[in-house]
């Protein structure tokens, strides 16, 4: 879908002054502007496209670490995209009249979220001023463009050959380099598309072998932000139209080259399929075998409580004895959701929710490409998840949680489970909403209904509502909760309790809804990954 505006003059205005909003850093006016496009019914596609448009020059960083005083510091710079593309994946679970309602947490975001190098060392306001006690004056700053758009690069040789030139660009952090190449790549699959596919899956690959060796106690880390990048890039100009992605490329594409770079766990990887699996991994794709229970468990306990190379060599013997890498995957899987459901302090869910993010982001690739090295990925996710694991263990204040359905929720019926699930996650009880969900599936239910209670509102919308005006600017921060990447919102804990939880009978849980409240981000421990 093309995304010029010129047959549609108001619409185009409108994508004009909410650039300016943005780039003044007014949430409110953008917001309302959102709204104004809403009631004109642009295409979403077309929205997001512009929307990315907007952002793509100020969302990028030259680094993604900084040593100030010797002290390292680290900025992730991806979360307007991010939020781009998963309001794209939202938008299937929306009743009609909500199907807008995902991008508008993108618009209030995005103010927040351009210049992040500049937000780190305190001369922008937005996501990462929440470390500094700031407050500005009069307009905020111009953001700084770290990475001009470039033109196309055209370069010799076969395809394969141009692939490897570009992922080798990409290794040695050339940025501008790397991006050149992969515009004139990109230039190049337009003419021939059965070109396109193994470009994208390059893309994807050079992010998901992009991982931090280490967790605990670590500052600076990519917790898979690269793949989660290059996944946004890729769905996100399948949504806007391959011919009119350029703005997409232009804000997912030079992050891949950017330092630091992690590769050792892939190369990890490498070994392993060298050492045990006699270089064969082209072969094992085919595999499809299922996992038994068995050798589920002995796999998520080896992820979840044992130290490498446990983990590896369970992983060696399935494919060894056939298990295939859907299988596999889908198991490792299974124990970083383990993982994310016994984390206890609301402040520790960092690193399983992106060790479970990455998880999904390898299942996806293996479900869109046929990339030759895809198998390795298989340790390069156990290796994340089995740190993950080690980290929760290891950070204080974090207490495993057991999920159990609340009292007497037997006797309830599935739409009655759903308004207590509904009530729980209005009045951002999170622990009493897994204990309801796990009653929900408990009764064997249609799940989907369940997923859409998890993705819509407890009550209507008029989208054209406008909030009040925020009374401190951008940036600002408050105690009251966390926000996550995915833009759920946890209340801090005020107990330290293994169990810090109310009881959830069904006699206590039926009670008038809460209104939600709109709550900043707390400053982060300094020990853990809350700067994502």
């Amino acid at each position: 879908m093309a995304l010029s505006t010129d047959r549609l003059p108001e619409v185009g205005n409108a994508y004009a002054r909410l650039e300016d909003k943005i780039l003044e850093r007014d949430q409110g006016a953008a917001s309302d502007i959102f709204y104004d496009l809403v009631r004109a019914g642009v295409p979403i596609p077309q929205l997001v496209g512009q929307l990315v448009r907007i952002h793509a020059p100020y969302t990028h960083v030259p680094y993604h670490q900084r040593l100030d005083d010797g002290v390292v510091r680290f900025v992730n710079n991806d979360h307007c995209l991010l939020s781009s593309r998963a309001g794209i994946d939202l938008v299937p679970l929306m009743p009609p009249e909500l199907r807008y309602l995902p991008f508008a947490q993108t618009i209030w975001y995005m103010p927040t979220g351009l210049d992040p190098w500049n937000q780190l060392i305190g001369k922008m306001p937005g996501h990462y001023v929440r470390l500094y006690e700031i407050k500005f004056e009069g307009k905020p700053p111009v953001p700084e463009v770290h990475w001009p758009d470039q033109a196309p690069l055209a370069i010799e040789g076969t395809w394969p050959e141009k692939l490897n030139t570009w992922l080798t660009l990409v290794q040695r952090g050339e940025v501008i380099n790397a991006y050149r190449v992969f515009l004139g790549l990109w230039d190049e699959a337009a003419v021939d598309p059965a070109k396109r596919t193994p470009l994208l899956a390059q893309l994807v690959f050079a992010g998901l072998i992009d991982v931090q060796d280490r967790v605990l106690y670590n500052r600076s880390y990519t917790t898979g932000h690269k793949s989660y990048r290059a996944r946004a890039t890729v769905e996100l100009a399948r949504a806007v139209g391959w011919n009119d992605a350029h703005s997409i490329l232009y804000a997912g594409v030079p992050d891949i080259a950017v330092g630091p770079r992690w590769y050792s766990t892939y190369e990890m990887a490498c070994q392993v399929v060298q050492i045990f699996l006699d270089n064969r991994d082209r072969e094992l794709c085919e595999n499809d075998g299922a996992l038994s229970p068995v050798e589920s468990l002995a796999l998520q306990q080896a992820l979840l409580s044992g130290q490498e190379p446990g983990y590896i060599d369970l992983i060696v013997a399935l494919l060894q004895n056939g298990r295939g890498l859907r299988q596999i995957i889908d198991t490792i899987q299974l124990a970083s959701a383990q993982l994310i459901m016994e984390t206890g302090d609301p402040n520790a869910y960092s690193m399983p929710q992106h060790s479970y993010e990455y998880c999904n982001t390898v299942r996806w690739f293996f479900d869109s490409f046929a990339h030759p090295h895809r198998l390795k990925l298989l340790f390069v996710a156990a290796a994340f998840v089995n740190r993950a694991a080690h980290h929760q263990k290891h950070t204080p204040d974090n207490h495993p949680v057991k999920v159990t359905p609340p009292k007497g929720s037997d006797a309830l019926t599935p739409p009655q489970l759903l308004e207590r699930l509904d009530s729980a996650l209005d009045g951002l009880r999170a622990f009493e909403a897994m204990d309801w969900t796990a009653a929900y599936l408990r009764s064997g239910a249609d799940r989907a209904a369940c997923s859409t209670t998890t993705a819509t509102p407890p009550r209507p919308i008029a989208i054209g509502y406008s909030s009040p005006r925020p009374s401190t600017p951008p940036g600002t921060a408050s105690t009251a909760a966390t926000s996550t990447p995915g833009g759920a919102t946890r209340t801090r804990s005020a107990s330290r309790d293994p169990d810090p939880r109310p009881d959830r009978s069904v006699a206590q849980s039926a009670r008038p809804p809460v209104r939600r409240r709109a709550c900043s981000i707390p400053r982060p421990n300094a020990l853990r990954g809350g700067a994502s």
